[in-house]
């Protein structure tokens, strides 16, 4: 079950039924239904560089009160039998939905970019958006930087060995892999790509309801737009 409490019933009241948090929580306990727990993850970038890095501007301040004036990014990594998969996204802090997002069996500074271009392509947003990010080697690069130049970025890096700093893209990536990607045992790099997909743009942006948005959905928060899957993989 990916659901707690909260989010079922809020579920439930959306269909009309009459229903208390509390009365949930005590049914979901008598028949032993729960919520997917999380596991911990490492880090998959390195910030064991000399390349600049920037100031922390967000300083956990994690509230947007505009679409597209603050993004926040991250990479993970997933497992399948032909190797490792690496997986960056892009968040608007806003609506918290994935507006960009890019997958490739090298971890090099190459497919983050191919996210950002995906998502300026799709959000068009204004010069002066904040780009917030962990102070990996991807996002440091000279290419990375010079396309947040171009169009017009601030850029943002958390703290040496501060987790706290990304905490939303975090949890997005403690959200994807409890929800659906520990429940899969990959084959192929080619069929975690379109699990990825299916669960990043048919429920996670569509479907899935969010605490920090008032339990809607990031698109019905947020805006409408759909990524295919061909422009995912680098």
């Amino acid at each position: 079950m990916a659901y707690g409490s909260p989010r079922i019933t809020e579920d439930i009241q959306i269909k009309g039924i009459r229903c208390s948090e509390n009365r949930v929580a005590r049914l979901m306990k008598v028949h032993g239904i729960i919520a997917k727990a999380k596991k911990k993850f490492k880090a998959t970038t390195s910030s064991k560089h000399n390349l600049p890095v920037a100031e922390n501007l967000l300083n956990q301040d994690f509230v947007a009160e505009k679409p597209n004036t603050v993004w926040v990014s991250d990479i993970t990594y997933i497992w399948t039998l032909e190797g490792w998969l690496y997986l960056a996204v892009i968040l608007d802090l806003y609506s918290r939905q994935v507006v960009g997002w890019a997958m490739s069996d090298k971890l090099t500074a190459n497919f983050v970019i191919k996210a950002l271009y995906q998502a300026i392509g799709w959000r068009n947003p204004v010069r002066g958006c904040i780009f917030h990010s962990d102070r990996g080697i991807q996002y440091a690069s000279a290419d990375f930087r010079d396309v947040l130049n171009k169009h017009g970025f601030i850029q943002s890096m958390s703290r040496k060995g501060n987790c706290y700093d990304n905490a939303v893209s975090e949890s997005f990536f403690h959200t994807l892999k409890t929800e659906h990607v520990y429940d899969y045992r990959y084959e192929t790099r080619a069929e975690a790509i379109q699990s990825v997909f299916e669960y990043i743009e048919v429920f996670y942006n569509r479907q899935r309801r969010h605490s920090a948005i008032g339990y809607r959905s990031p698109i019905s928060f947020g805006g409408n737009f759909f990524i295919s899957k061909r422009d995912c993989f680098n």
